[in-house]
């Protein structure tokens, strides 16, 4: 068991291997998006985490992860309730900088793009 599942049962984290069985109807997901390793962080909230990080990844929406080319989705977290993702990204989204990159290389201590393992 990682650090993160330990210190947040309730939040349900699944390894990148698990996230392959994403459908709209499965709840929520809060996931990072970066341009590379320690670089630029986007912080989202999604019930559809497929669709979403493809939208990054092709700038097809106009914003901050267009404007800041970041297309690496470097962690994800699932919720079995959207209302519970949205809790918990708006709490994360008042982290220091420093927690979220230790959330993040405490599951993918390499930076690695997870978006092909969700697809």
């Amino acid at each position: 068991m990682t650090a993160m599942a330990a210190a947040f049962p309730a939040f349900g984290y699944l390894p990148p291997t698990q996230v392959r069985a994403t459908t709209p109807d499965m709840g929520g997901w809060v996931y990072i998006m970066t341009n590379r390793p320690n670089g630029t962080l986007y912080l989202g909230v999604t019930s559809n985490l497929p669709r979403r990080a493809f939208e990054h990844r092709e700038g097809l929406v106009e914003g901050f992860t267009k404007r800041y080319g970041l297309k690496r989705l470097v962690f994800v977290e699932r919720h079995e309730e959207i209302s519970t993702a949205i809790q918990r990204e708006k709490t994360m989204k008042h982290w220091p900088r420093a927690w979220k990159i230790r959330l993040i290389v405490a599951h993918n201590p390499h930076w690695d793009d997870l978006y092909e393992q969700i697809v």
